[in-house]
């Protein structure tokens, strides 16, 4: 191959890398071409599946920051260069080799991170996205209403204090409004606490004057 057109496919490689949410490295050993064009159909449409050069491929790893993809790249070595969801090619990839072994996973690339293949055949474990964030919005809604609930509590507590002032005997909620207006004068508009033991300071005098 040229030199440019080495140099092309370098450049080609290295770009993939760079805007792929994820990379799988395949050995296709066996494999009909009917087997990899199936392959790269249930990929999805923006992800690629192709047969790479190793050599040309190790330079484009190593210029990304990717070098621990070197031991990977030796014998037949195809790449699935993933747009989208990492976790649904996972899925896409296992199940296909699940059907076909010949397809060997070798690891990958998965969000700017080299991975092995154990972790590779973990990512296809993970749940649905969907299932996740109906379990996240689950825990969050039992974290609330247990929020709520010690929220709640002080507040009743407040309520039933109210419930149990608002039943004094009348003789104890209604005192002469005199006395009071007087108290109330003689004190600081600001200090209205003074002022209410005042007035219950008089009314007290005034029941125990007309006692005797």
């Amino acid at each position: 191959m040229p030199t440019q057109a080495k140099a092309a496919v370098i450049d080609e490689i290295t770009d993939r890398f760079q805007n792929s949410s994820a990379a799988v490295l395949t050995e296709y050993r066996g494999l009909t071409v009917a087997q990899l064009t199936q392959l790269r159909r249930s990929l999805g449409a923006g992800s690629s599946y192709a047969v790479v050069k190793n050599t040309l491929t190790k330079r484009a790893a190593d210029s990304v920051g990717f070098s621990d993809l070197g031991p990977l790249l030796n014998g037949p070595t195809a790449i699935a260069f993933i747009e989208g969801d990492p976790v649904e090619a996972a899925k896409v990839i296992r199940d296909f080799a699940k059907a076909n072994p010949m397809l060997v996973v070798k690891g990958g690339v998965v969000d700017g991170r080299t991975v092995d293949a154990s972790e590779v055949t973990r990512l296809a474990d993970v749940e649905p996205r969907e299932v996740l964030l109906a379990k996240l919005a689950g825990a969050m809604k039992g974290n609330l209403t247990k929020a709520a609930g010690l929220f709640q509590a002080p507040l009743s507590q407040m309520a039933r204090l109210a419930e149990a002032l608002k039943e004094k005997k009348p003789a104890e909620a209604a005192a002469p409004e005199a006395p009071a207006a007087e108290a109330a004068s003689e004190v600081p508009a600001s200090d209205d606490a003074a002022a209410a033991d005042t007035t219950t300071t008089d009314t007290a005098a005034a029941d125990a004057a007309s006692d005797d």
